[in-house]
C-alpha cells in the first residue's frame, strides 16, 4: 500500500465522486469528465488493497444505484469510455498517453462500480442501469444496447490494441472488467446457464471475435509480460514537481493521488513481487472462465470450440469450414510456458484442458523428445500433495492418466535419465529414469491418500495410470520396484485389519450382522486394488521380465506377503504367474548356494529372467484405462475455475459473505 492510504475512506466525501453519484445530469461535453478521468493511479494488485478501494466505493455505488435513474450519469460515464476506446489503437501508434491514460481511468472507474452493482442487483437491474440516459442538455445518448456495446468494445480492446508498456494497464483493465461481469455465478449456487451478458458474449456481436480473443488470451499467457515499472505508464514528474500534462497537475492533487496503490516511492514492489504477471495470470482466469461456459439449448460454446481446434502455425493444411473459430499459435511457444507455468492451478487445469480437448495440442504435446520438462512439474505438485488443494492434485492425475494412454509415452519415460532431484527429499536419487520416479510419486500419492483423505477416485486414476504404464516398465529403479512392493504390503496389512474388524464385530453382536455391510464395502474396495495391484505387477512380468530384475528381487524379498491370497477366489487367475515367477527364481536361489551377496542374488536373477520360457505364464488381457470426463463436468469445473478467480484474481477482492457456488472450505 502506498503512503496516506489511511486517507482511502475519505473518497465518499470526494466532491468530484459525489457530483459523479449525484442526482444532477452531466452532459457528455462537461469538462467535468476530463477532470474526474484524469487522475495517477495505478490499480491494486493484491486483495488487501483491493479490500480496502472497495470497502470506499460500496457507498458511493450504492448511492448511484440510487440516482441513477434520474441522472442516467453511469450510462454518461459508459460513453465516456466507448468515446476514448474510438481511437484507443491510433493514439497507441502514436504513443499518445494522455488518452490511454484517461482511457485506462475511466474503465477503472466503470470496472470498480460494477463489481458492486453485480453483487447489488439481478443482471435485467444492471442492464436497466446502462439504459437510463442523461438528461442534461447536449445529451447523445442513443437507443443502442449500452451494455453490449461495452461488452463489444472491451473485446475489441484486449485483441486489437498492441501489448506495450504503456497498454498495458488499459488491457490488464479489460481482461479484468470481463471477469468482473462474469462474477454473477458467484453468487449463484446453480450453474447459470443463460443471462444477458451470457447471451451478449456467446451470440452477439462478440461471437466475430471468438478466435482472435481466445488467440489473444493464449498469447498474454504465453508471453509472461511482467508489469512495467510505474514510470512507464503513469506520468513521470517534472524536476520541480508539476505533471508532465497540465491537464492533470490541478486535478490528480485534488481526486486520487492519495490511493496511488502500487505508485513509485510505496510499497508497489512487494506486490509485483508476490504477482509479476498480472495480466498473464488474468487473462488465463478469463480464458478458464469462457472454456467452461455451458452450451445454449440450441449453440454449443464457441470459446470451447476455439481451444478444441486451433492449431500449429506451422500446419500448412487447409483450414476446416467444419471448425468456424479455428486459428493458429505457435505450439512450441505455448508448451514453453505450460511447463514453465505449472506451479499454479489455473496452468495445470489449461494443460488438462489442452491435452483432453485438442487433439492437434495433444499429438504435438507427445511427439516432444523433452517431455520430462512438463512430467517434471507435475510429479511435483503431487509430490508435495500434502501442500495442495485436492483439485490440484486431481487435475495431475488426470494429465498422467491421459499421458500415459500412449505406449510410445509410456516407452519413452524410461529412456530418460534424470540427476540431482532436489525436491524429492525421502531419498537421495542421484540418477533415475523419469519412469522410474513417476512410479515412485505415483505409488506415494496413493499411500497418502489411503492414510489421510481415503478418496477412492484419486487412488483409482493413480492405479489407472500405473497399469496403463506397466506393459512399458524398463529397467525399474530399485527404489521404485520396492515401492510396488511396499504399497502391495500396505493394502495386505489393511486386507487383513478389515477381516479382523469384521470377525470381531460379528462375535461381539453374537449373530446380529446388521454392522458387516460397511464392513463387506471396505472388503470390496480394497481388494479391487489388490487385484489391480497385482495385474499390474504381472503385467510388467509377463511383458517385460528380462527388463526388470529389481522389481524381481524386492518380489522374492517379500514374496510371504502374497501367501494368504494364492488360493484367494477372487485372486487364484492373476496369481498362478506370480507363483511360477516366485517358484522359479526361488529353485535358481537354491541352487546357486546359500548366504548368497546381494550382487550374487542379482546375478542369478538377470540370468534366470533370460533362461525363464514366456509360454510358461499365462497371457491376460493388456491393461488399458482411458480417462472420459463424467456426465455434466460443468458441476466440477465451473466451481472449481471460479475458485481460482477469487483466491487468484489479481486485484480482486470478494467478501465471503454471499459467496453460494462453492464453500468457503472447499479448496
Amino acid at each position: 500500500m502506498g503512503a496516506n492510504t489511511s486517507q482511502v475512506s475519505d473518497l465518499s466525501d470526494n466532491p468530484s465522486l459525489r457530483t459523479l453519484v449525484g442526482t444532477e445530469s452531466i452532459s457528455e461535453n462537461d469538462p467535468f469528465w476530463n477532470q474526474l478521468i484524469s487522475f495517477t493511479f495505478i490499480s491494486p494488485t493484491s486483495s488487501g488493497d483491493s479490500k480496502l478501494l472497495e470497502e470506499a466505493v460500496i457507498p458511493l455505488a450504492k448511492i448511484l444505484i440510487e440516482n441513477n435513474p434520474r441522472s442516467g450519469n453511469f450510462g454518461a460515464l459508459v460513453r465516456i469510455f466507448l468515446g476514448r476506446t474510438k481511437e484507443l489503437k491510433v493514439s497507441t501508434e502514436c504513443q499518445d498517453q494522455l488518452f490511454i491514460w484517461q482511457a485506462h481511468n475511466a474503465l477503472f472507474m466503470l470496472r470498480c462500480l460494477l463489481k458492486v452493482f453485480i453483487r447489488e442487483m439481478s443482471e435485467e437491474e444492471l442492464h436497466l442501469q446502462f439504459s437510463y440516459q442523461e438528461r442534461a442538455p447536449g445529451s447523445c445518448a442513443g437507443s443502442e444496447d449500452l451494455l453490449e456495446e461495452l461488452l463489444s468494445n472491451l473485446i475489441h480492446l484486449i485483441v486489437e490494441v498492441p501489448l506495450l508498456d504503456i497498454t498495458y494497464s488499459i488491457l490488464f483493465e479489460a481482461v479484468t472488467t470481463l471477469l468482473v461481469f462474469f462474477s454473477y455465478q458467484l453468487f449463484n449456487k446453480d450453474i447459470l446457464r443463460d443471462g444477458l451478458i451470457y447471451q451478449h458474449i456467446m451470440k452477439g456481436r462478440c461471437l466475430s471475435l471468438t478466435s482472435r480473443l481466445v488467440k489473444t488470451l493464449l498469447y498474454n499467457f504465453i508471453r509472461q509480460e511482467k508489469c512495467p515499472p510505474p514510470a512507464t505508464h503513469i506520468f513521470e514528474q517534472k524536476a520541480e514537481g508539476g505533471l508532465l500534462y497540465g491537464l492533470a497537475s490541478g486535478v490528480a492533487s485534488g481526486l486520487w493521488s492519495v490511493f496511488t496503490l502500487g505508485g513509485a516511492g510505496n510499497k508497489a514492489g512487494v506486490d509485483q513481487e508476490h504477482n509479476p504477471l498480472p495480466l498473464s495470470n488474468q487473462s488465463l482466469l478469463l480464458l478458464l472462465v469462457l472454456a467452461n461456459l455451458t452450451d445454449g439449448p440450441d449453440w454449443p460454446n464457441p470459446y470451447r470450440q476455439a481451444i478444441t481446434c486451433f492449431r500449429n502455425t506451422q500446419d500448412t493444411s487447409s483450414m476446416s469450414a467444419e471448425q468456424p473459430h479455428t486459428f493458429q499459435i505457435n505450439f512450441n511457444s505455448l508448451y514453453t510456458a505450460l511447463c514453465e507455468q505449472q506451479r499454479s492451478d489455473q496452468a495445470t487445469l489449461l494443460l488438462y484442458t489442452l491435452l483432453h480437448q485438442n487433439a492437434n495440442m495433444r499429438t504435438y504435446m507427445l511427439s516432444r523428445t523433452d517431455m520430462d520438462n512438463l512430467v517434471l512439474p507435475i510429479l511435483e505438485i503431487l509430490y508435495h500433495v500434502e501442500n495442495r488443494n485436492s483439485h490440484h492434485v486431481y487435475m495431475a492425475l488426470i494429465i498422467l492418466l491421459i499421458l500415459t494412454e500412449d505406449d510410445a509415452f509410456n516407452r519413452s519415460v524410461h529412456e530418460v535419465e534424470l540427476k540431482n532431484i532436489t525436491w524429492y527429499t525421502e531419498r537421495t536419487l542421484t540418477e533415475i529414469s523419469l519412469g522410474s520416479l513417476l512410479i515412485l510419486v505415483v505409488i506415494r500419492t496413493i499411500q497418502f491418500n489411503m492414510t489421510r483423505t481415503r478418496d477412492k477416485y484419486l487412488h483409482t486414476n493413480c492405479l489407472a495410470a500405473l497399469a496403463n504404464m506397466s506393459a512399458q516398465f524398463r529397467c525399474l529403479h530399485q527404489y521404485a520396484a520396492q515401492r510396488i512392493i511396499s504399497l502391495f504390503a500396505l493394502l495386505s496389512k489393511k486386507h487383513n485389519k478389515v477381516l479382523e474388524q469384521a470377525t470381531q464385530s460379528l462375535r461381539g453382536r453374537q449373530g446380529d450382522d446388521t454392522a458387516l455391510p460397511d464392513y463387506a464395502q471396505d472388503l470390496n474396495v480394497i481388494e479391487e486394488v489388490i487385484r489391480m495391484m497385482l495385474e499390474i505387477i504381472n503385467s510388467c512380468l509377463s511383458n517385460s521380465l528380462h527388463h526388470n530384475p529389481n522389481l524381481v528381487y524386492a518380489l522374492l524379498y517379500k514374496r510371504e506377503l502374497f501367501e494368504q491370497f494364492r488360493t484367494h477366489p477372487s485372486f487364484q487367475d492373476i496369481m498362478q504367474n506370480l507363483d511360477t515367477v516366485i517358484g522359479f527364481f526361488s529353485q535358481r536361489l537354491e541352487q546357486a548356494g546359500s548366504d548368497l551377496s546381494v550382487e550374487r542374488v542379482q546375478e542369478v536373477i538377470i540370468k534366470g529372467a533370460q533362461a525363464l520360457p514366456t509360454d510358461r505364464l499365462k497371457k491376460f488381457p493388456e491393461l488399458k484405462f482411458k480417462y472420459v470426463e463424467e456426465d455434466q463436468p460443468e458441476d466440477f469445473f465451473i466451481p472449481y475455475v471460479w475458485s481460482l478467480v477469487f483466491n487468484a484474481g489479481v486485484g480482486l477482492h470478494w467478501s465471503p459473505h454471499g459467496i453460494e457456488l462453492f464453500s468457503m472450505d472447499s479448496g
